[in-house]
């Protein structure tokens, strides 16, 4: 079975995730961003959200996750949680 490993930072509004991705890409720190803007608990780990398999997370996450490239940042990705920033660390 497939497994991944992603990290994510969740917002509530779509603008603030395109903003935090500008800056991602801009050269900040995935996990800095995370902790300081994450509503998720994960984001204290810096967005770590471990491994995990299909169907563990929200449909939108797996579709992303199971198939977008690694090492990029994906999003904005919304779910009925919020948008998301994803970025996936290694899938096997």
């Amino acid at each position: 079975m497939a497994r991944a490993t992603a990290r994510h930072i969740l917002v509530n509004s779509e603008e603030k995730c395109e903003a935090l991705k500008a800056e991602i890409e801009g050269g900040r720190d995935f996990a800095e961003v995370a902790s300081e803007h994450s509503t998720c608990p994960s984001g204290a780990r810096g967005g770590d959200l471990g491994s995990f398999g299909p169907g563990q997370m929200v449909r939108e996450f797996d579709e992303v996750v199971f198939s977008g490239e690694l090492n990029k940042v994906h999003g904005p990705v919304k779910t009925q949680f919020g948008y998301h920033l994803l970025e996936i660390t290694s899938r096997s």
